[in-house]
């Protein structure tokens, strides 16, 4: 079948059967709905970026597996170029939607899947790595989005998930047989779940013996039997809703989605299962996919952070204001902030190393210094560009206001910034910049920079962990004259 354009993709999704809830209610056109469809028009965009010639060296890629040339967001890295180029080619994304695109995911579980499964299979003799391989040439073969699925509700997150007082706070197995597995639970927050066309499900806490039911990993169509998806609620988003040109919405063309993935006694094939009850492998997974995830965001992020540095700029020149001191300082702020969390995500690609499968792994410390960067930059530069943009940003009336006989006039003259800059542009920059900081798209600029790929916390975790603090204190020892130089 080989690369698919994004009208293919988005015809593909209407030949799923998938169960989505929206609001309490069935949504049986998931596709055409208009809260969902801005979402999968930024999937689209990875499809039709890809076709493009000109940015054809990052977004393409020659499979390890089956030498074909595949979307990059199916493949499996094969040097430090590699781990650069996908960090490239998501910044390329989020300057072209200004929102999260959603197949970064699977392409970080693709990775980390692999190489653990190669090692797990080494312990136990297991056949998880030549399953994988299978499902990973389907992948590529038919260019599927996947879903990575890692976070489960937790329920007492004092609590291991074998000491749940409900046992299905965390995604389990709950039956065996010679055919396969079946599993119950839920996966939460899942980007671009609606939109996938499988899910890759991964553990979500190292655990032990006693968590063994809960270590699986395996991958599911998103239509099985036994599963649904509730559609998380996005601020501002019924303004999608709205009979209008859409300037009320900021970016009515392009948005992110979360859903919640519900699993109930849903069957899994031998063929399709990665992981089963190898408990110890658990936190391996988990560590891997959340260092490539971690990685991401400093290209991710980058991207719709160029779009929100330029919309800054452009309500300065709508303000007239451009030329003030203060507005260029802030702007510089902006885009020094920006480059450092590119930077963070370039520095860990350049540093990678390889697996014992053969794919590379960024170096993990650097990545989590990335993202902890981006737990906080993009809440700065969001503040900054509220801060040029001013207050009519939330202020200003709806569109159909600029648009009706009676008060098109007044809203017009009122509203008028700069003598070269028409009013109804003014505010379209204004609601993008609303959109992004506020909006529906706050939900993956903002909060998902805080929160996705583990919080802040966890990060901090492993910078410590990794840190070498140990190593910098002799350092410091030597110099000081306190010790002699460490044997080397």
């Amino acid at each position: 079948m080989g690369l698919m354009t994004g009208q293919e993709y988005i015809e593909s999704l209407r030949r799923l059967h998938t169960k989505v809830y929206l609001f309490g209610k069935r949504v049986e056109n998931f596709v055409d709905h208009p809260i969902i469809r801005p979402s999968i028009n930024s999937v689209a965009m990875t499809y039709d970026l890809a076709l493009d010639p000109q940015y054809q060296d990052i977004m393409l890629a020659v499979s390890n597996l089956t030498g074909k040339t595949i979307n990059r967001f199916c493949h499996l890295h094969q040097n430090e170029q590699d781990l650069i180029n996908k960090v490239r080619m998501q910044r390329l994304l989020g300057q072209k939607t200004g929102a999260c695109f959603q197949r970064c995911v699977g392409m970080d579980a693709f990775n980390a899947v692999y190489s653990t499964t190669f090692e797990v299979d080494q312990k136990y003799h297991t056949n998880y790595h030549q399953n994988f391989i299978a499902f990973m040439k389907e992948v590529q073969e038919k260019d599927l989005t996947v879903d990575g699925a890692m976070t489960d509700p937790k329920g007492d997150r004092s609590l291991s998930p074998g000491k749940q007082k409900d046992p299905d706070m965390y995604l389990h197995v709950v039956e065996k047989n010679t055919k396969g597995i079946y599993v119950t639970g839920a996966k939460a927050h899942q980007t671009g779940a609606v939109n996938s066309h499988e899910h890759l499900i991964m553990p979500t806490v190292a655990m032990g013996e006693n968590d063994k039911e809960y270590a699986v990993s395996f991958a599911v169509p998103s239509d099985a039997e036994g599963i649904k998806m509730i559609y998380g609620r996005q601020s501002c988003d019924t303004r999608k809703l709205e009979k209008s040109g859409g300037m009320d919405c900021g970016n009515c063309r392009f948005g992110g989605q979360e859903a919640l993935v519900v699993f109930e006694h849903v069957f899994v094939p031998w063929e399709r299962v990665f992981l089963c009850e190898e408990y110890e492998f658990a936190g391996v997974l988990v560590e891997r996919f959340a260092g490539y995830h971690r990685q991401s965001y400093g290209g991710c992020k980058t991207g719709v952070g160029d779009v929100l540095i330029g919309a800054a700029a452009v309500a300065a020149e709508y303000n007239g204001v451009q030329k003030a001191s203060h507005i260029k300082d802030k702007l510089i702020e902006m885009i020094q902030l920006n480059e450092t969390m590119y930077s963070c995500g370039i520095a860990c690609s350049a540093l990678g190393t390889q697996t014992a499968a053969g794919n590379y792994q960024i170096d993990n410390l650097l990545a989590n210094v990335c993202k902890q960067n981006v737990t906080r930059f993009p809440y700065e530069i969001a503040r900054l560009a509220e801060d040029i943009a001013g207050g009519l940003m939330v202020t200003m009336p709806s569109e159909e206001d600029f648009n009706s006989p009676e008060t098109a006039e007044i809203c017009r003259k009122y509203f008028k910034g700069s003598a070269d800059a028409d009013t109804v542009d003014r505010m379209k920059i204004l609601r993008l910049i609303e959109n992004m900081t506020l909006g529906s798209a706050a939900v993956g600029y903002r909060t998902e920079s805080m929160h996705g790929a583990g919080s802040p916390q966890a990060q901090r975790i492993m910078i410590n962990r990794q840190g070498k603090l140990e190593e910098k204190k002799k350092l410091a020892k030597v110099i000081a004259g306190i010790s002699s130089e460490p044997d080397k």
